[in-house]
């Protein structure tokens, strides 16, 4: 995508419906800073205003992201060459995401996890010292625990990693 053929084009539709960027602006809910900053090539629209923009621009979503308008011919390359472009600039790849909650997920049961494993832990070192066999049923919980806590976790990513793309379908 290139922010300064969207900008361009977003002056020049506006200009056509003879609108300023004030009256764009708050049919928006934005600033006509922003709108200017559009113009400019400077920045982007936020995503969530894309399709109020390109229906008040009277435009689609694929010669906003071309920046110009597009014949009925050339619509599919077009449309072709977006869907490319905006997989590639999608700000999370799935890997990222998974990553993202595995790390949130680590951060938010750290204390919970530090807990649970020094018990198992003081069983198992007063098994030893007591010669009483206990450490090794708290051997077997510590694995039984690690293993559930495993499952927890994978399962807590798939549904926030994965969230979007069962959602979308």
């Amino acid at each position: 995508m290139n922010q300064e053929k969207i900008g361009k084009l977003i002056a020049e539709c506006r200009k056509i419906k003879k609108m300023t960027q004030v009256e764009l602006a708050d049919k928006l809910g934005v600033t006509d800073k922003s709108v200017s900053k559009w113009e400019n090539g400077k920045c982007l629209p936020d995503v969530s205003l894309y399709k109020e923009l390109c229906t008040i621009l009277g435009i689609t979503l694929n010669e906003f992201f071309a920046g110009e308008r597009i014949d009925a011919e050339e619509f599919k390359q077009v449309a072709e060459k977006n869907l490319f472009n905006a997989l590639e600039n999608s700000s999370f790849t799935l890997r990222e995401k998974i990553q993202y909650f595995s790390n949130k997920w680590d951060k938010e049961h750290i204390l919970e996890l530090i807990i649970v494993m020094l018990v198992i832990v003081g069983f198992i070192i007063y098994g030893f010292i007591k010669n009483n066999g206990i450490q090794y049923l708290f051997m077997i919980i510590g694995i039984i625990y690690g293993l559930f806590e495993r499952n927890r976790k994978q399962a807590y990513i798939e549904k926030n990693a994965y969230k979007q793309i069962v959602d979308n379908k």
